[in-house]
């Protein structure tokens, strides 16, 4: 069965205001310093733990001018992180002193949260799960692992109806309903012990929400090989969705479809990983193009905003 979360993949503005934020403030590793494979002209980032272990891995396509999204139905509206237990009064001095918008803790499904806003308003949590997470975090000089990010907790989907969405998660991806409160359904995956939680949220009448800045583009779930991924692409085109051939994206192999509330989902593989052409050491410290964008390397690096 699907273990969880692989990825998921959001929309920036300014480059250097979100590499500052993730990697400074939340002090996550910026694993990899890439571009998007159909705008060679823009970043891809790739934020998570010392090696980017899958159920880690937040990655942003930065567009400059890019208008802002709006949360609504149809989309994933939040991530949310687990960090450890006592480590929220850290976090609430910390994005006080960034000028984050934030909320008070408050309790939802017996676990303590902190929600806050990034700065281009995309919406993330950070909970302190009931299970402790024993994942090892990356460090940095200002957040130590007394209260660094662990990697994913749950994701968020928000939705006019969750049923068939939840039909899918159930029936083809093996999540379970774990718990309910007024309209959020948190469904979890049993085969995994961490990033194995998606919230649907039911908001019958609310306005679908537009994709754009600030927004989560996609969510991705582990695939732990080829033959994995070919099994559930079968069983998602067997219910008559459309799911595209497998894409090489370097660092793992995806496919996409979306699911029936509109969302998109990816298929990626656990392989080959971030040092296929990085060592750890260096991880996201090199542009590294995609082979068919070398010879335009010095166009394309010329053009990129610069980080430092």
């Amino acid at each position: 069965m699907i273990t969880g979360l692989h990825h998921v993949t959001a929309i920036s503005g300014n480059a250097k205001k979100n590499f500052d934020f993730y990697t400074k403030t939340m002090g996550l590793r910026f694993v990899k310093k890439t571009v998007n494979f159909d705008d060679p002209h823009t970043y891809h980032f790739y934020y998570g733990d010392q090696t980017g272990t899958p159920g880690t891995i937040l990655t942003f396509f930065p567009w400059q001018d890019i208008m802002a999204g709006r949360r609504g139905t149809h989309m994933a509206t939040e991530v949310g992180y687990s960090v450890p237990e006592g480590s929220l009064d850290f976090w609430l001095k910390r994005l006080d002193a960034a000028n984050m918008i934030y909320n008070k803790p408050s309790a939802k499904f017996g676990e303590i949260y902190l929600t806050f806003l990034d700065p281009d308003g995309m919406k993330v949590e950070l909970t302190v799960p009931e299970t402790p997470d024993n994942r090892t975090p990356w460090e940095t000089a200002e957040v130590s692992a007394a209260n660094a990010l662990r990697g994913f907790h749950h994701v968020t989907l928000t939705l006019e109806d969750i049923q068939p969405t939840a039909d899918l998660l159930v029936s083809v991806f093996g999540y379970q309903l774990e718990k309910n409160l007024a309209n959020r359904y948190r469904f979890k995956a049993p085969a995994g012990d961490t990033a194995n939680y998606i919230d649907l949220v039911e908001a019958k009448g609310e306005q679908r929400g537009h994709v754009a800045g600030g927004s989560i583009h996609h969510i991705a779930f582990r695939m732990k090989d080829d033959a994995e991924q070919e099994y559930y692409r079968g069983k998602i085109e067997a219910l008559g969705l459309h799911a595209t051939q497998q894409l090489d994206r370097k660092y793992f192999r995806s496919v996409y479809f979306r699911e029936p509330g509109g969302v998109l989902f990816e298929l990626a593989t656990d392989t080959p990983g971030f040092t296929v052409d990085e060592p750890v050491d260096q991880l996201g410290t090199h542009l590294m193009l995609p082979s068919q964008f070398e010879p335009q390397r010095a166009e394309i690096e010329q053009k990129l905003i610069k980080l430092d």
